[in-house]
């Protein structure tokens, strides 16, 4: 988009004050088959450095980890670019060994014997953008989060899908509207498809974290122990489990640190026989189930929702997970 052209070499004017050279090379190049915002060329040292470049607006602690997800697939040299980067979110880009620029002159570029490490520059104020369409609002996120599960559904009636994503028949006509313009969605042979999948999970990933998932949350409890995610069975009580428990049933790679299920109220037998209480900090969170089709594994949510619950609880552990879970999930778009 343009306002982001703008916003990158804003970036760039900040990192100039700082003392690094650096200039856009080419804006949206093709990476392995895939896209980035740009290629930068740093001169460091009387040398050219080439990094591969993504801008983000409005960072926040629960898109981070789909963002550093996507700037680890870019390759070797990747660079988050932003309108803001917090201390908070600078530690923890640092820490993933993430380089990073934003228009307040905040900067991490690690390139020996260069380093730059500057944090706690205030954000210079702007008005807010607004997003443009409402295929990323709460309800056509069920919409897109249906049609990445089930993309042969793309091409079926807007009263199908939204029964599949529970939400009203006119959501999907403005949904199915939208994702053609965007680029997402195309007609061959008088068929419609789904197009770029990575790419719109990508985008879906970080809109659910920041507009979608805090409406789901119905209660969050205390557990004595955890161990009873390997016996329980959701069903029984009405639910799916997702997040940290189903990434570890699905690749049995996570010891989990926190539980997720999902259904249309907290059981209250379910809270009794797992000795569950009240608490706005505990371990085990209830979110309302928002998707009505099957999944494979009936026990759990689908695995592209239990990728973006653990991109959102963003700590290293899951990250690794996510990455285990988003080569299945590619294997699943390229059928």
């Amino acid at each position: 988009m343009p306002h982001d052209k703008d916003l990158l070499e804003e970036a760039l004017a900040a990192a100039q004050r700082l003392g690094i050279n650096a200039q856009i090379e080419q804006w949206q190049p093709n990476i392995n088959g895939g896209h980035a915002d740009a290629w930068i060329v740093f001169q460091l040292e009387g040398k050219k450095v080439r990094y591969t470049a993504e801008v983000k607006r409005g960072l926040r602690p629960v898109t981070l980890g789909a963002v550093i997800q996507q700037l680890q697939r870019l390759g070797e040299k990747p660079l988050l670019v932003a309108d803001y980067v917090t201390p908070q979110l600078a530690d923890t880009l640092r820490n993933h060994g993430i380089a990073f620029i934003d228009t307040a002159g905040n900067a991490y570029i690690n390139h020996p014997p260069l380093l730059v490490w500057v944090k706690g520059e205030r954000p210079i104020a702007r008005a807010i953008l607004q997003p443009t369409g409402r295929a990323f609002q709460a309800s056509g996120l069920q919409v897109i989060f249906t049609l990445l599960c089930n993309p042969e559904e793309v091409d079926h009636p807007y009263r199908e899908i939204a029964d599949l994503a529970g939400v009203a028949h006119g959501t999907v006509g403005w949904v199915m509207a939208e994702l053609p313009k965007l680029g997402f969605v195309g007609e061959f042979n008088k068929k419609r498809r789904l197009l770029q999948p990575e790419r719109l999970l990508q985008q879906w990933v970080e809109a659910y974290a920041r507009t979608l998932r805090p409406k789901l949350l119905l209660g969050r409890y205390k557990t004595e122990t955890l161990d009873w995610w390997k016996t329980v069975d959701p069903n029984k009580y009405d639910l799916k489990m997702g997040g940290e428990g189903a990434a570890a049933r699905l690749t049995n790679h996570l010891r989990p640190g926190t539980l997720t299920f999902f259904g249309t109220k907290a059981e209250p037998r379910f809270l009794l026989d797992q000795h569950l209480k009240t608490d706005q900090n505990g371990e085990v969170e209830i979110r309302r189930r928002f998707w009505q089709f099957k999944n494979p594994e009936p026990a759990l949510a689908p695995t592209l929702l239990v990728y973006a619950d653990l991109l959102a609880i963003g700590d290293a552990r899951c990250l690794e997970t996510a990455k285990l879970l988003y080569d299945q999930i590619l294997v699943g778009f390229n059928k």
